[in-house]
């Protein structure tokens, strides 16, 4: 488990990455509640299949956010074995004094990979399962399965842990942003089905969420929470895909203006033959 040292480190960096991103995180806030939050008390999610993350890796500041969210909520579980701390800190643009002494694990070192601290043998005994690695989740999974996995928990107290997800039934993670979200409970009407005998049989289909005790984020906020956390793990999964996309668009050039000097070479070649 981490230490009160690593604890206080790392909220100094998540206020100075909060003090950093503060005017683009309430100009996207202002402009989502504007819009208007799909989440009401009253009744929503009937639509949660429809959920898109909308999400851009080359939006900085929402993936230095997106970096806060996970190592203040998901490191104790899961890790990154595939990142490096050096290598978030040279694409995000954090200094190295502000990694090692705000960012990383007591005792970690900067060239090391991203991982939890907790014991597999632990994560097996209290979850059923070792949490899963994160880094080509949003590449295995898609960006759109992640938000909606994250926006879709609530409360089941047939579940071990309190908690059940639509996106994921009877999973084994635990609601960990529940104090963010706050709770919410599914609520079912029956569909009407045949059995094989012909009987009329009544089947439960999720209708609607409800919430049921509020959270420390307005909808928005917490909407806006789940995007940049997704946008993080986006990046992850190939830190170099908006260099990639850049450099597409002049391979893409350099093969028109190739294939225009290779007609004209065609041209010169058969213009007796023609």
């Amino acid at each position: 488990m981490r230490t009160e040292a690593g604890r206080g480190r790392r909220a100094l960096l998540t206020a100075a990455l909060l003090a950093a991103a503060a005017p683009a995180t309430h100009g996207a806030w202002a402009a989502e509640e504007a819009a208007g939050a799909p989440e009401v008390a009253s009744g929503f999610g009937a639509d949660w299949q429809s959920w898109r993350a909308a999400n851009d890796v080359s939006d900085m500041p929402s993936v230095q956010r997106g970096a806060r969210n996970f190592v203040s909520y998901c490191l104790g579980c899961h890790s990154l074995k595939y990142e490096r701390w050096s290598r978030l800190a040279q694409d995000l643009g954090v200094p190295p004094r502000l990694l090692e002494q705000d960012l990383l694990p007591p005792g970690d070192k900067p060239a090391q990979y991203i991982l939890t601290s907790m014991p597999a043998a632990d994560a097996q005994a209290w979850f059923g399962k070792t949490p899963p690695d994160l880094s080509l989740m949003a590449r295995a999974r898609s960006q759109d399965y992640l938000y909606q996995f994250l926006r879709t928990f609530y409360v089941d107290p047939a579940s071990q842990t309190g908690a059940n997800n639509l996106r994921l039934p009877a999973t084994a993670m635990p609601h960990v942003l529940s104090e963010l979200e706050g709770l919410k409970r599914a609520v079912y009407r029956q569909a009407a089905g045949t059995a094989e005998g012909g009987q009329v049989t009544g089947k439960p289909v999720f209708d609607h969420f409800e919430q049921i005790a509020p959270g420390r984020l307005s909808a928005a906020e917490y909407d806006g929470f789940v995007r940049d956390t997704v946008n993080f793990l986006d990046y992850v999964s190939e830190p170099t895909q908006t260099a990639r996309r850049a450099l597409g668009v002049w391979v893409v050039l350099f093969l028109l203006v190739f294939t225009w000097l290779a007609w004209l070479v065609k041209r010169e070649y058969w213009k007796d033959v023609h």
